[in-house]
């Protein structure tokens, strides 16, 4: 069983500020500027307010498969049934997204120690190397609970590493900025001071911010992984709840100090080298053998992050096969006699990854005409599904949290270990409002020559999602994959028929 440091350890894996940061920091600082670190504490404010909603849920139901388990109980099987498809497909896109981004810093590790030449943006070498990982995470996710849990620790340690030990290192070799620096925008407001050539018409608090804030708004979230393995833990109506909000708020720190460091130590000329050059134009000033060291620690970042979503959507699916609500629930919801882990639902986490990294190969080398609008030219067609993971995690939230409101409405007052009390109404309804701007500042479709574009490719995004969940409402409409489920009595304390 996991302890409650294990169930922390795996959401913040899955929230993971290293890859976070390394993979979007640049976005942030090119349309937002420096004063894009501001939008951390707001983002992760919000979102608090999300975590002890779902804290709540957990606590009420300890169940594998969280966001479905709470849909089906506050509003009914349908409904959670629904959520579990969105979330599910959302977390299988994501692991499909962080395993790809960790190419390119392990091909420069590679080539760096065996003096080989592998190019990152091939797309052999990056299904090849995505994939390769993809593998080695589902073995590690079928052996055992522990091990999610202890590769899950290992994670906390790096990022810390990665996080705190990235701000001393630079702080040790100076700062090239003042505290004042953090403060400005650099003008990215404007077309003529904007390192990514973008127009904001020179507008920050109606343009610029609400684009960079996207920066930050892909990275919080993962804290809900703590629920998905409830069964797997110790005391799990008391230690999951905390452990979302733990994980959160260490992330969100854990974050602003990074960002802090990396805009400090900006070179004296500029944001326009580090965006058009990337963070290794800050971490450039380390010695060789600390920047190698440092580039070890993002790869095990990527990787642990990797493992903890792919075990996360292995038990979403593992919860809709136990409720006979997937095809084939008769096998998925197997679970090995030794390892006592959810092995086939783990090998649905694999192949499903593994199917959306085909896309990859789908590049076109100029824009596509479709419909009414274009797909962007030189963006390969796995980076457009990614771009639907983050708006399909936020709509499955924002789901949930209704699922929540539907609920109290309707007369629930919690009754778990941990609950809300008098601040349940008003927390319930601060979440939902934020979930619904944040969802629909993800989605809202542009132009490609927009700003916005740089995060959602336009309308890419949106019709991706609204593709996935009619697929869903049709298939849920015609299969009825719900009939065997029963809108049960929640279950007792105690009684949450554990994995392991």
């Amino acid at each position: 069983m996991l302890s409650l440091f294990d169930n922390f350890a795996v959401a913040f894996s899955y929230l993971s500020p290293m890859v976070g940061i390394y993979s979007l920091y640049t976005l942030g600082l090119g349309t937002g500027g420096p004063r894009y670190i501001w939008t951390i504490p707001v983002v992760v404010g919000c979102m608090l307010l999300v975590a002890l909603v779902f804290g709540e849920l957990a606590s009420e139901y300890p169940l594998s498969g969280a966001l479905y388990q709470y849909g089906k109980y506050t509003v009914g099987p349908r409904y959670g049934w629904y959520v579990g498809w969105i979330y599910g497909f959302a977390l299988l896109a994501t692991v499909a997204s962080v395993d790809s981004g960790a190419v390119g810093y392990v091909t420069a590790l590679t080539n760096l120690m065996l003096r080989t030449h592998l190019d990152p943006a091939n797309h052999a070498t990056i299904f090849i190397i995505a994939g390769g990982t993809i593998v080695l995470s589902a073995i590690l996710n079928s052996i055992g609970a522990k091990i999610l849990g202890r590769v899950g620790r290992y994670g906390v340690y790096v990022e810390t590493i990665g996080t705190f030990g990235v701000f001393i290192a630079l702080a040790a070799y100076g700062f090239h900025q003042h505290l004042a620096f953090i403060f400005s925008s650099q003008g990215v407001e404007a077309a003529a001071h904007n390192p990514l050539g973008l127009n904001f018409g020179g507008n920050w608090w109606t343009g610029a911010a609400l684009v960079a804030i996207l920066a930050n708004v892909y990275i919080f979230y993962g804290f809900e992984s703590a629920g998905d393995i409830s069964e797997e833990t110790v005391e799990a109506q008391r230690q999951v709840p905390r452990a979302m909000r733990n994980a959160l708020l260490y992330g969100g720190i854990a974050s602003f100090v990074l960002v802090l460091g990396l805009l400090l130590a900006t070179p004296a000329h500029g944001i326009g080298p580090v965006v058009s050059g990337g963070i290794n134009v800050i971490l450039g000033a380390f010695p060789s053998w600390l920047a190698d060291f440092f580039l070890v620690m993002v790869i095990v970042a990527f990787f642990s992050c990797g493992t903890a979503v792919q075990g996360a959507g292995a038990r979403v699916a593992f919860a809709l096969a136990r409720d006979g609500a997937l095809p084939f629930s008769s096998k998925l919801r197997t679970i090995h006699p030794r390892h006592r882990t959810p092995v086939n639902a783990i090998l649905v986490g694999t192949i499903v990854p593994f199917l959306f990294l085909l896309l990859v190969l789908i590049n076109p080398s100029k824009p596509v005409r479709l419909l009414w609008f274009d797909y962007p030219a030189n963006v390969n067609a796995l980076y457009a599904l990614v771009s639907f993971a983050t708006s399909g995690i936020y709509l499955a939230f924002l789901l949930t949290v209704l699922g929540a409101a539907i609920a109290r409405l309707r007369g629930w007052k919690p009754c778990g270990a941990f609950t809300l009390g008098r601040w349940g109404i008003p927390v319930t309804a601060g979440g939902a409002l934020y979930l619904l701007l944040m969802l629909s500042n993800i989605v809202w479709p542009s132009s490609l020559s927009s700003g916005r574009a740089v995060f959602n490719y336009g309308w890419i995004t949106l019709i991706i999602m609204v593709l996935i969940a009619s697929a869903g409402a049709l298939y849920e409409a015609v299969a009825r994959p719900t009939r065997g489920v029963y809108n049960a009595v929640p279950p007792a304390k105690g009684d949450t028929a554990p994995i392991v």
